[in-house]
């Protein structure tokens, strides 16, 4: 009975350490979306090309923190998200001036709030959030997309941009199937 009670705990070490091995040898594929700030993205994209995604938010609204927990949070949005895009978040009211394209972009104080002269010229000055803005390597826009995705209609959006379904035909075409 001792003999068995040894073998058994011995083989159970055996298993436990192969698992750590196998653990240490896989690589960590990234479970969250690395998030770049503009000019981050716009410098990594200097040297190897890729489309945008620009999660334009507030700081104060709530559609866009549940956006950040549910949508964003999910490893296969992030994975995706990662693998084909430079993400970038960017807050419609960030008074910080961005220089792009040897122009700087300013937070002008108007309304209640103010805007940021960046977010405004992403969104066409349609202000709602939160809006994802897609651009590719070459900073044109491809689709201005507002509201709350759930994580299988972002996976679809962020398909139909990555794969160029959008040079075939439109969104809402994509959408319905057609």
């Amino acid at each position: 009975m001792k003999k068995v009670l040894g073998i058994t705990l011995l083989l159970m070490i055996c298993c436990w350490n192969v698992g750590i091995a196998q653990e240490a040898a896989t690589p960590k594929i990234a479970k969250k979306v690395k998030w770049y700030t503009w000019e981050e993205a716009v410098a990594a994209n200097k040297t190897n090309k890729k489309k945008f995604i620009v999660d334009i938010y507030t700081d104060w609204c709530g559609w866009c923190k549940v956006m950040d927990k549910k949508t964003f949070s999910q490893k296969k949005v992030a994975q995706y998200i990662n693998a084909n895009f430079y993400p970038v978040k960017l807050n419609a009211e960030q008074r910080e001036s961005i220089i792009f394209q040897n122009k700087e972009l300013k937070y002008h104080a108007t309304g209640r709030r103010g805007i940021h002269e960046l977010a405004y010229s992403l969104l066409n000055g349609k202000m709602s959030y939160p809006s994802i803005v897609y651009l590719n390597a070459d900073f044109e826009r491809i689709l201005i997309s507002p509201g709350f995705k759930k994580p299988k209609e972002m996976i679809k959006e962020l398909s139909f941009v990555a794969e160029e379904k959008y040079k075939e035909m439109t969104w809402q075409d994509y959408q319905n199937g057609k």
